[in-house]
């Protein structure tokens, strides 16, 4: 098997979409739920928020939690509707901490039977709920498998009658439970009076057939352990650490000053604008395998995030000349500015500047040859990567979905795994231990999931690059193609040799993709790429990074800043009281 193949398990077709992952995108959310998984992150972020700043001590009284609750509502400036939902992840974020101290044995996770697939499900019921057969049909057998290999009890049954008969039994000391917002409520006054730790993750749908949950967030609260020092890390905090590294000051500090024209724009585009994932996963992957967080990070780790950042912003300084593209990040690209010959010239230099601060890293002669070994064979991949699409491009024709994937997989993917395992190498972990080949299988679907994401993204010109007018392999035109009959297959397959039709708009092609069902496929391959990246980690004994990698999914996939917002909108009530008072007088 190559280097960098998909290493799935036998059973995973990333084309053959499970039922329940159709369900979890198309059903509609209720109406007191956020509509949208962005919302709902930015929702919980701002709850985590909170809670740092008020610390309110759990259990805490209904009553008590509602005030909590309508003040958030207010910060927010979000529809009172949502109420009910933010006073359950206040309760949840109240007892985190207490949950993790729990041991999985201990704990029992509670799903409701309306999961289920109802017309299609075979499982038979008794007194206890569900007993599931294991069809696949749903997310039940997922997250039982998972729960019960961790040691957990399981449950799938609802009510509150349930939920007071287990507190009574003395055996557990915790409860996961996902249900509807009503019975979460009815639970909500059994389970304070006996000052259980208990986190709830409501359903998507007001009926009570064929729900759907938000999938993250019920695995993150099923793996959450104490063992897992990285638990309280904040993310978001370092990530904007590693954007501070890029800047001007920070780069000379790092890389030394520079000298002559060349390192000059080299220097400037490795500080314009850009996501920088890749030097993040790489500190986060350090701090996860090095366990102590609260320790300041090591000098030479900003060298070695700021190489692996050179790599990237190569790769991308070539990929803009090769596909001709005029713009990124909303800006001319370089070689538009400064012409070709020249734009060539600092992409090389990058390459040569990523290679020489490996090199001078304080670090054992053995990681510092693995370093070296894991970025050129990552840089090896992604050529060969974009030259298959190169190669492409001298003779056009339309691919298949699975060939569009291999594409992604193979230019993609090797920057994420360059910066996994440069991270695990500068923290000491071998190249033949177990986490080597977690981190293969996690990067690959996780890169493949990001170029879908980017796919998706960059639909019409308010994208950052047009697939469409650019015409370049995209999986939305391999899925629409695929499907299309007639004039319409003839339109796209047309796009696909690069040849543009008559009379055709990029505007017309995305309602086509609509029409033909390709974004809606599109989304669904994006989310089944997620599980899967999260199913890499099943056997991986590290909790740091178990829980870091797997947190860091939900970061990159749903990226929100909620930074100072508490302060500041406590302030800014503080001097709107005073001018309303006036009005009114």
């Amino acid at each position: 098997m190559p280097p960098l193949a998909l290493k799935t398990a036998p059973h995973f077709d990333p084309l053959v979409v499970p039922r329940h992952a159709v369900q979890q995108r198309f059903r509609m959310p209720k109406k007191n739920i956020p509509q949208t998984a962005f919302e709902r992150t930015r929702v919980l972020e701002a709850v985590r928020q909170y809670v740092v700043d008020f610390n309110p001590v759990p259990p805490v009284p209904m009553a008590e939690l509602k005030v909590h609750a309508d003040r958030l509502v207010e910060m927010l400036r979000v529809d009172p509707i949502y109420r009910d939902y933010i006073g359950v992840l206040l309760n949840n974020e109240m007892w985190r901490e207490s949950l993790a101290a729990v041991p999985y044995e201990r704990r029992l996770l509670l799903l409701p039977k309306c999961m289920r697939v109802e017309s299609k499900c075979p499982a038979p019921f008794d007194e206890f709920g569900l007993l599931c057969k294991q069809c696949g049909l749903c997310t039940i057998q997922d997250l039982t498998a998972e729960a019960e290999r961790l040691g957990y009890a399981v449950l799938v049954a609802e009510g509150s009658a349930v939920v007071m008969s287990i507190i009574q039994t003395g055996k557990i000391d915790a409860i996961v439970g996902v249900s509807c917002l009503s019975v979460l409520e009815q639970a909500f006054p059994y389970m304070e009076a006996a000052a259980i730790p208990g986190v709830a993750i409501p359903l998507l749908q007001d009926d009570c057939i064929d729900t759907t949950v938000d999938l993250d967030w019920v695995w993150e609260y099923i793996h959450l352990t104490s063992e897992d020092r990285t638990r309280r890390l904040d993310l978001g905090a370092l990530r904007d650490d590693v954007d501070f590294w890029f800047t001007p000051g920070s780069l000379e500090l790092i890389m030394g000053r520079s000298e002559g024209e060349t390192e000059r724009i080299g220097r400037e585009w490795l500080g314009r604008a850009g996501k920088r994932w890749r030097p993040f996963l790489t500190v986060a992957v350090y701090q996860a395998l090095y366990g102590d967080t609260s320790a300041p990070l090591p000098a030479d780790l900003r060298k070695v995030a700021v190489a692996v950042e050179c790599f990237h912003k190569a790769s991308l300084i070539h990929d803009d000349i090769e596909d001709n593209d005029a713009l990124r990040y909303g800006e001319k690209t370089l070689h538009e500015q400064h012409g070709v010959a020249v734009a060539l010239n600092v992409g090389d230099l990058l390459i040569g500047e990523g290679y020489r601060l490996l090199a001078t890293c304080g670090v054992s002669a053995e990681q510092r040859v693995r370093m070296l070994q894991v970025a050129a064979e990552g840089q090896r991949q992604l050529c060969r990567g974009q030259g298959a699409e190169l190669c492409w491009a001298r003779r056009p024709e339309p691919l298949k979905p699975t060939e569009v994937l291999d594409i992604f997989r193979r230019k993609t993917a090797p920057a994420f795994e360059v910066a996994l395992r440069i991270g695990a190498v500068y923290a000491g972990i071998d190249q033949h231990d177990e986490v080597s080949e977690v981190l293969g299988t996690y990067s690959e679907a996780l890169g493949v999931a990001y170029q879908i994401r980017d796919d998706v993204s960059d639909l019409g010109f308010g994208g950052e690059t047009n697939d469409i007018a650019g015409l370049r392999p995209s999986l939305l035109l391999a899925v629409a193609h695929e499907k299309a009959k007639a004039e319409q297959k003839e339109l796209l397959a047309s796009l696909w040799r690069r040849v543009w039709p008559e009379g055709a708009t990029p505007a017309q092609v995305e309602a086509l993709y609509a029409e033909l069902g390709a974004t809606a496929r599109a989304e669904v391959l994006l989310g089944t790429f997620k599980e899967e990246a999260i199913r890499s980690l099943h056997d991986l004994q590290n909790h740091n990074l178990k829980g870091l990698l797997r947190r860091t999914i939900g970061k990159i996939f749903n990226d929100v800043e909620i930074k100072g917002w508490c302060k500041e909108q406590e302030q800014f009530n503080r001097l709107k009281a005073p001018a309303a008072e006036a009005v009114s007088a």
